[in-house]
């Protein structure tokens, strides 16, 4: 019975392929100047990268649309960034009780957003503000590649 275990194996893993080419698809499309879509994208991935899990498309579309930059882009952003999601969380979680000074007192992994503000202000809002801390850093390197991959993209597609 290994055969039918191969096939589901062999399914998913098209599906994944298809899903991977449909978003990389999506991204050549995205239309305007390299820095306009650029911008976009470390915005999804900054967003991406705070504790702020269940509204992260809707942060993304709203700091896009404050700072004026392609919010396609930061959609797919947050949507390319996803899989970091844990390890952001998990990240500025301990980050930030290394700035307060305490000690890591709780399992973080089955913590919400609004379990996190249960803690306590302090500790939410130091959670929060490495969350940001990491997120800029992630933000500014989705910057930085995308691009450079849109500079080199774009005067291909106009031909």
């Amino acid at each position: 019975m290994v055969f039918p275990l191969l096939g589901n194996i062999f399914l998913f893993m098209l599906y994944i392929k298809k899903k991977i080419n449909n978003l990389a698809t999506r991204c050549k499309n995205l239309q305007g100047n390299p820095h306009f879509i650029s911008m976009g994208m470390g915005v999804g991935f900054f967003v991406c990268a705070t504790p702020t899990f269940p509204f992260q498309t809707f942060l993304a579309i709203g700091l896009s649309f404050i700072l004026r930059t392609s919010k396609a882009a930061a959609v797919l952003g947050s949507i390319i960034a996803a899989p970091i999601i844990p390890f952001c969380y998990i990240g500025s979680y301990k980050i930030g009780m290394f700035f307060l000074g305490r000690s890591q007192c709780t399992d973080i992994k089955s913590q919400s957003i609004s379990d996190l503000f249960k803690m306590g202000f302090d500790v939410a809002f130091a959670t929060l503000g490495a969350g940001a801390m990491i997120g800029s850093f992630f933000g500014m390197a989705a910057y930085v590649i995308t691009k450079k991959i849109y500079t080199k993209i774009q005067p291909q597609q106009q031909h």
